[in-house]
């Protein structure tokens, strides 16, 4: 995982927004779903509380301190940001999504395996959390951020996923990667040939998880596209 990404306000409000439409034209969250970064050690800035796709250039995100209560008006789930952020320093930006395919895969009690590039990101696989209760307690929200440890995301049973990355760019990107490899899973069990699809071994894992060459910066450009927000 790369160093964590701090933004000053006034950016930190343009990328939250910017990231909740994008995740929403993508099919990555529908009426649920927020985002957030890191304003620094003590702070982090999430999006508004409301349906991401309907986020305006003038809907302002919320402050919220890492250690302390909720603001009044921030949704339960956002406990979750605050611990990860709590245990992660290199943590700068966190999505939590319900893409269709990762629900799907949440409900077969296990996370995909690592079978194509981009799934190297969260070798050997994707954390998994086995129960299926809203993050609205500090106790659970703990739990999960415990059960992702050092990893890229964590798949939630019947509650979609959670994923933390060093900046937003490259959180967006690993909600793409997640849904993609939850896809390619369920599409070759249902082949009924899981045996002949090779897993990323660790060599090729460790090679293929790399963010050089603007990886993180194209996914952004491409899901951004047309947004209304320079």
């Amino acid at each position: 995982m790369s160093e964590a990404t701090c933004l000053d306000r006034a950016a930190a409000e343009v990328t939250v927004r910017k990231a909740a439409r994008a995740l929403a034209r993508a099919g990555l969250v529908g009426a649920y779903g927020h985002c957030s970064v890191r304003l620094g050690d003590d702070e982090l800035l999430v999006c508004a509380s409301k349906a991401m796709g309907t986020i305006l250039p003038t809907d302002a995100g919320t402050v919220v301190p890492i250690n302390g209560p909720l603001p009044e008006g921030v949704l339960g789930e956002v406990r979750v940001h605050q611990q990860i952020y709590r245990r992660r320093p290199d943590v700068g930006a966190i999505c939590r999504v319900f893409p269709r395919e990762v629900l799907t895969m949440s409900v077969l009690g296990e996370s995909p395996q690592c079978r194509h590039g981009l799934s190297a990101f969260f070798h050997p696989r994707p954390a998994y959390w086995d129960d299926a209760r809203l993050m609205r307690t500090d106790e659970l929200a703990a739990g999960v951020a415990r059960a992702l440890g050092s990893g890229a995301g964590i798949i939630l049973r019947g509650n979609g996923a959670v994923l933390a990355a060093g900046n937003m760019q490259q959180a967006l990107a690993l909600c793409v990667y997640l849904e993609d490899m939850c896809r390619i899973e369920l599409t070759i069990r249902a082949t009924g040939r899981t045996v002949d699809a090779p897993l990323l071994s660790d060599e090729e894992a460790m090679k293929r998880a790399d963010w050089n060459g603007r990886v993180e910066q194209r996914m952004w450009d491409h899901l951004t596209f047309g947004d209304p927000e320079p």
